[in-house]
């Protein structure tokens, strides 16, 4: 039963990438008026946001180790 758990929360885990990109396009619109702008800016962002997440899963997946 957890496996199937498991495998549930993996497929939702896969909604955080294009909601990253949609918070990051949307913030870099609402700062910057020119497309070449508003995109170079929306990338770093949504790096930076994925890298965020990344680093915090890695502290949760070592603080829930063999709980």
């Amino acid at each position: 039963m957890s496996d199937l758990m498991v495998l549930a929360q993996i497929g939702v885990t896969w909604y955080l990438l294009p909601l990253a990109a949609v918070i990051s396009l949307v913030y870099s619109a609402s700062r910057y008026e020119l497309p070449e702008m508003i995109l170079r800016r929306a990338t770093r962002l949504f790096f930076t946001i994925m890298i965020f997440m990344s680093v915090v899963f890695g502290i949760l997946l070592a603080l829930s180790f063999r709980l």
